[in-house]
């Protein structure tokens, strides 16, 4: 069946939907978007999502064309329009098409493109990774400086989880003057004597929509938490390790760069830590 998408305030087939050759997210990744997980037909973290989206439009001085309001709609639309149950809705929005070409920004007053599609995804909250955990390997960070705005410059990022799948392993986890930032597309963490460390926000990391749920409800479950960088070496010697992200919400790490976290199992707090949020999430979504 043939999904229906929205562009600039229009429901059409995805066989008919066209964005211009002059749109300056397709000519310069001049663009940020959102992905939000859909479980039993609900949107979750959806308040953060958006908030998150503005801030990244406000850190690049773009026009936000939508309110929350409408930005919902469009979601429940969506996920009316192709019978979503489990899955996800990626939002995307551009500068904007300039009629041309140009390293300058457009003209003031320029519209901006705004593109939303859906992906079902049966199970989403049942993956059997969950209870086998991720392998992964460490890749050194080259991306630009401002992984905080949730931009769609996304190459580097395609190229590291391509070198971990050319590897036989799962992903790679982002390293930077000795220490990791985070993975892919996800924020990591580790174990250690009954402490979740992860590193602290700043320009370096994505401020996750789903690390900011999974840390609140670590801290309301009386785990102690500590925001701080730390290194590979520190990670191969943790208890356990695991990532968060909008569509694998809560994800064991078992290996890292061929080194097993203790036996190798997934481990208590990653179990956990997913079944609170999964749980809780899925009483406030909307």
């Amino acid at each position: 069946m043939t999904r229906t998408v929205y562009v600039n305030g229009e429901y059409l087939p995805e066989d008919q939907a066209t964005v211009s050759v002059f749109d300056r997210g397709f000519l310069m990744a001049d663009a940020v978007y959102e992905v939000v997980s859909v479980l039993d037909g609900k949107l979750l973290d959806f308040a953060g999502h958006m908030t998150r989206l503005a801030r990244s439009l406000d850190a690049l001085a773009m026009t936000n064309p939508m309110s929350g309001d409408e930005y919902l709609d469009a979601h429940r639309q969506l996920i009316e329009r192709n019978g979503i149950t489990d899955g996800l809705i990626y939002l995307q929005v551009t500068r904007g098409n300039p009629g041309d070409r140009d390293f300058a920004y457009p003209p003031e007053g320029t519209a901006p493109t705004v593109v939303m599609f859906t992906q079902s995804k049966p199970g989403l909250a049942d993956s059997p990774v969950a209870k086998t955990g991720l392998k992964i390997i460490s890749v050194e960070d080259l991306r630009w400086g401002r992984r905080d705005i949730k931009t769609v410059q996304l190459l580097y990022p395609s190229m590291a989880k391509m070198e971990a799948k050319a590897r036989g392993v799962d992903d790679a986890w982002l390293t930077e003057n000795g220490t990791v930032t985070e993975g892919t597309s996800n924020n990591a963490y580790i174990v250690k004597g009954g402490k979740i460390i992860t590193r602290e926000l700043s320009h370096d990391i994505l401020h996750g929509i789903t690390r900011a749920a999974v840390l609140r409800f670590a801290h309301e479950a009386q785990m102690q938490v500590e925001e701080r960088s730390f290194t590979i070496a520190e990670a191969q010697e943790a208890d356990e390790a695991f990532i968060t992200s909008a569509s694998s919400f809560v994800m064991p790490v078992v290996e890292i760069d061929g080194k097993q976290l203790g036996k190798g199992e997934v481990g208590p707090v990653a179990t956990r830590l997913r079944e609170i949020y999964l749980e809780e999430s899925r009483k406030s979504a909307v």
